[in-house]
């Protein structure tokens, strides 16, 4: 983050609440042992990072993704592949789960960036890629194909597998903090000016020495790299993958969706996007039980209400409010 120059008052602040809201999530476990309540901390933490890795790419990059569980398939099953396998142990195959992820994000992105593709075409080439990699799950040996791949109980922190929610909360943190400083980097650094600036208007970026190219590629590989860790973190709370886990449409759809409902190109509005439709999920499951698919409708409905009630979701609702506001005001003068 040495590229970081002129921090405002505002992006100090945005640091120390980094600061405050990492120390008081990790103190949660020390008040209450409520399994119930740490596993819904742990759960909105693991939403808020796929929606963190989500906004980095389509958010401040501009570049939407249909397709971001490509990423997460490919670190949950490095995961497992290295634990079962490999023999490796599961903090040493995590690295690998991330790096993989964020190598898959870079020929992805050589593959796309290289031609031009963006915008709907973009986003439907990530689609179809998820999808070839669903199937290359499902014809191939090692990983399982339809059965998929179980990780033994081999509980030990040691083993990446805690007796309470706790730890892996304490885990899954660890991930969102450094989601949120990327985020607050890309803020107020230079590279995510350039970022900013691609996203903007890809040719005035171009004529003031930006290459969109590497600046776009850099932004999915880093995206798909916290994708990747949200893989492998799945893979080590649930203990097992299969194709249509890792690469269905499910994960992609609650990553993007949480971003715009929380608002995209913002630093809490994935945090909060993700917590809202995380309490709406449990809700609607409270009072509806398991019907099928009722997940995806709740998020269609928010997402709609959201785009036109509040196009810069959450986090911009202050925002919305005033110039509402000033458009009545405006309107009786």
């Amino acid at each position: 983050m040495s590229d970081v120059v002129g921090i405002s008052s505002s992006g100090l602040r945005h640091l120390g609440g980094i600061a405050v809201f990492t120390v008081l999530v990790a103190c949660l476990p020390l008040v209450t042992s409520s399994g119930v309540a740490l596993n819904f901390v742990m759960m909105a933490l693991y939403a808020t990072l796929i929606a963190q890795a989500w906004n980095i790419l389509g958010g401040f990059g501009g570049q939407f993704s249909f397709g971001h569980a490509l990423f997460f398939g490919t670190g949950a099953y490095i995961q497992a592949i290295a634990q079962l396998q490999g023999g490796i142990n599961a903090w040493a195959a995590l690295p690998m789960a991330v790096a993989g992820s964020a190598v898959v994000g870079l020929f992805v992105g050589a593959l796309t960036f290289r031609y031009g593709l963006k915008g709907s075409y973009f986003a439907l080439v990530t689609l179809a890629f998820a999808e070839v990699f669903r199937i290359v799950a499902l014809s191939v040996p090692f990983t399982g194909g339809g059965v998929g791949l179980m990780v033994p109980l081999r509980e030990s922190a040691g083993n990446l597998q805690f007796p309470s929610r706790a730890g892996y909360l304490w885990v899954v943190l660890a991930f969102v903090t450094a989601a949120l400083l990327v985020t607050w980097w890309l803020r107020n650094g230079r590279f995510g000016a350039y970022l900013q600036a691609v996203r903007d208007n890809e040719d005035a970026a171009r004529a003031v020495g930006v290459n969109p190219f590497r600046v776009k590629l850099a932004a999915i590989g880093i995206s798909g790299a916290f994708m990747g860790s949200a893989g492998a973190f799945y893979v080590q709370v649930f203990q097992y993958i299969d194709p249509g886990i890792a690469y269905g449409a499910g994960t992609s759809v609650e990553a993007l969706v949480a971003a715009i409902v929380g608002g995209m190109g913002t630093l809490w509005g994935p945090l909060l996007g993700a917590t809202v439709l995380h309490v709406l999920s449990d809700l609607t499951r409270n009072l509806f039980g398991e019907l099928p698919g009722i997940n995806m409708v709740i998020y269609g409905v928010v997402l709609v209400l959201i785009v036109i009630f509040l196009p810069r979701g959450i986090a911009g609702i202050g925002l919305s409010v005033r110039q509402l506001w000033a458009g009545k005001g405006s309107r009786h003068g």
